[in-house]
């Protein structure tokens, strides 16, 4: 399974076949997305802060039904995006290698994770963030030795969790949110976070390329708590982060 153009780009690297089979769907689907199955942001040709988020599958007892993604809750008195739920990550410093390197490091800052115990299975298309001016690139990770993690620095991360994939999928557990400025996205209700605007959509289009969506009720569109009202205005398609 190869295809050199997205391996010279990021790719998947060839730890492929040392995944476990439930994971493998949605590695095989990273390695093929293009940008626009993402989101309708694409990054211009000039300008955009380069960032990276941590998309990072791990499993809390061995097989599906153990199978979790690793996110924070960001502090409630943020300037910007506060109490939204969130992959670790953040922008690139001067001193960083590249986008894997900035999504580990931070990753570390936030939640104290060992990125020893993690396996980078490679990068998705960068995406744009009109308002915040992000460009964000996704790396897709396989927590092969968990760590503890938990919250680092109170003035960033409120809280920190590994959700478990089942209760993303639970139809149950998925509507749309909508915010007065007439976004309207995906969303979640799982281990009891709400889940929207960049980070919603990003596992919503995964989910289902990978083939684990289940059928939802995407007529379901409920507001936003007032907590989540007055941040910086969502990006459209995708969210704001």
């Amino acid at each position: 399974m190869t295809d050199p153009d997205r391996e010279q780009s990021g790719g998947l690297e060839p730890a492929y076949d040392r995944l476990p089979e439930w994971l493998r769907p949605l590695a095989h689907a990273a390695l093929h997305v293009r940008p626009e199955e993402l989101s309708r942001f694409l990054p211009p040709e000039e300008g955009g802060r380069e960032s990276a988020v941590l998309m990072l599958f791990g499993e809390s007892r061995p097989g599906w039904d153990g199978a979790d993604v690793l996110l924070i809750e960001r502090a409630h008195d943020m300037r910007s995006h506060a109490a939204q739920v969130a992959f670790p990550g953040g922008a690139v410093d001067p001193g960083d290698e590249d986008v894997v390197a900035a999504a580990l490091r931070e990753s570390v800052e936030e939640t104290g994770l060992d990125p020893a115990g993690v396996d980078v299975i490679g990068t998705l298309p960068a995406l744009f963030l009109p308002p915040s001016g992000y460009v964000v690139t996704p790396v897709l990770g396989w927590w092969r030795d968990p760590s503890p993690v938990s919250v680092v620095d109170t003035r960033e991360v409120a809280s920190v969790h590994r959700v478990p994939l089942a209760e993303l999928l639970d139809p149950a557990n998925r509507f749309q949110v909508g915010h007065p400025s007439g976004y309207v996205g995906a969303a979640f209700d799982a281990a009891g976070l709400l889940v929207w605007g960049f980070t919603a959509g990003l596992l919503d289009r995964m989910l289902r390329l990978a083939g684990w969506e289940l059928p939802w009720d995407r007529t379901d569109v409920r507001g936003l708590p007032a907590d989540q009202l007055p941040r910086i205005l969502p990006d459209g398609e995708v969210g704001s982060r």
